[in-house]
């Protein structure tokens, strides 16, 4: 990656950082899909030609999944303006963000590809060695048949057994197959029996076809869901007099386990207290790793204001995030305050309401003399205007111009008609955020937004995080 003199260039990579982690083009609180998706495009368009490299090592940091496509879509589309080192480089990060992307969104991006009539011979061998690193291609072949069917297609690729070629391509005309996994499929169009062996997502359009009811269904099929299968359809299956779907949390991501206890209703949250707060205590563990308890003194402002909860695409996202990082920092701390705008103090039963009185909440975290600050919301204070900036503007060039507290923002929401996440103030670092578990690398990475490091040093950390996820790569494939 090139080292770029250019401080502006700095300056573009954060804001763009910052779009890739906190926007999905979805529709967010205080703007809608079409100027998300606005925002993204012209963000994508303008770093891919002004900062390739830059734009390619993005990959590395912690953006989301749908980002990390629209940027591999974008360098294929775009091979013939890169350089011979510059598709090398870009060929090792692609491969490394693929094997990390769900298959479902990588069988995606390859359908996508061939729509655009992105058929390159770089883009043909990464689809081809995706395809050959998979664990299980019967187990695609039924999970994701035209996703599968497409990628073998676009990139003329053979079938890895004459067998698997069959089923893609023509599944129904084989008496039998020797594949255990296909076979059972076979025989899942005549035998009811037989759609109970098979993933959930498949056998669920065989259940509509031999007319099972839902319940029935449900109650069979429940071995075989994925923990996040189980999740999404709990709540339904609890409602429908279902007893034996009931979703794991242990070992749950803790982000996504946080939107789960939102998603419940505040009975339930009392009722099972025990059970949420030690599953969020120990995926929070998991998260801080080996840096748990190494923080110091932190306390947490931390936004359950009515924007808090999203929309209909991102139902409670925000807040869910703010209450990842609650729990993730109390991990990291050795002395811990965490403070909601709304003034409770009951984490768990926390929902969005009301408005954001962040610079009232700020002065009573600064009156806790914490070594760190860590603000995370989505920057609207508006109780009133403008305090949480002046009162940061005033800490920051009068009352601690040493710096002795660090303070950072952490924005989990994308301002589409800045191109950027709100900003409290010049005076503060402010970093995207979609997964609490990224904040120990957001905290990072906001010092680049600060002004005191230049282009050199963003593109070194950016280097060093590339050669990090290039080596746990390797060490995975020897694996």
């Amino acid at each position: 990656m090139d080292s770029y003199e250019d401080p502006a260039a700095a300056d573009d990579v954060l804001l763009f950082v910052n779009a890739a982690i906190t926007s999905t083009g979805q529709r967010e609180f205080h703007s809608d899909a079409d100027e998300q998706q606005l925002s993204l495009d012209f963000l994508h368009a303008y770093v891919l030609g002004n900062h390739r490299d830059l734009y390619a090592g993005v990959l590395a940091l912690d953006i989301n999944d749908h980002n990390a496509v629209l940027v591999i879509r974008r360098l294929l589309e775009t091979t013939g303006e890169a350089t011979a080192d510059q598709r090398r480089s870009e060929g090792r990060l692609i491969a490394c963000r693929l094997a990390k992307l769900p298959p479902r969104r990588v069988y995606g991006l390859f359908a996508a590809l061939r729509r655009a009539g992105v058929n390159n011979r770089r883009t043909r061998a990464i689809m081809r060695d995706w395809l050959a690193a998979r664990p299980d291609l019967a187990f695609d072949a039924v999970k994701y048949r035209s996703g599968l069917k497409v990628a073998l297609r676009h990139a003329h690729l053979a079938p890895a057994s004459e067998e698997l070629g069959a089923f893609v391509f023509a599944p129904q005309t084989r008496e039998h197959y020797t594949t255990p996994l296909l076979e059972t499929w076979r025989r899942a169009h005549d035998e009811q029996a037989a759609l109970y062996e098979l993933p959930y997502t498949a056998a669920e359009g065989f259940a509509a076809k031999h007319h099972i009811p839902r319940k029935v269904f449900l109650e069979r099929i429940a071995p075989r869901m994925t923990r996040l299968e189980t999740l999404r359809l709990q709540e339904y299956a609890h409602k429908i007099g279902i007893t034996g779907v009931q979703a794991d949390l242990s070992g749950m991501p803790l982000t996504r386990l946080a939107a789960h206890v939102l998603s419940l209703p505040v009975e339930d949250r009392l009722r099972r207290r025990a059970e949420l707060t030690h599953a969020l205590e120990s995926a929070a563990d998991r998260a801080a790793g080996s840096h748990r308890g190494s923080w110091g003194k932190v306390t947490a402002v931390l936004d359950d204001s009515f924007s808090a909860v999203g929309s209909a695409h991102q139902r409670r996202r925000p807040l869910a995030v703010a209450l990842a990082c609650h729990y993730l920092l109390a991990a990291l701390a050795g002395d811990y305050t965490g403070l909601w705008t709304s003034g409770r103090t009951d984490a768990l039963l926390t929902y969005p309401y009301g408005p954001t009185p962040l610079g009232r909440r700020i002065l009573d975290a600064l009156d806790t003399t914490p070594s760190r600050l860590v603000i995370v919301s989505d920057g609207w204070d508006n109780a009133p205007p403008g305090l949480a900036a002046e009162v940061l503007r005033i800490w920051r060039t009068r009352l601690d111009p040493e710096r002795r507290t660090g303070i950072v923002h952490l924005n989990p929401v994308h301002d589409a008609a800045d191109f950027d996440v709100r900003r409290l103030s010049s005076t503060v670092p402010t970093a995207g955020i979609r997964d609490a578990e990224d904040l120990p690398a957001l905290v990072e990475l906001a010092q680049f937004a600060e002004g005191r490091t230049g282009m050199a040093e963003l593109a070194t950390y950016m280097n060093t995080r590339a050669a990090r996820m290039l080596s746990r790569h390797r060490q995975e494939q020897a694996r």
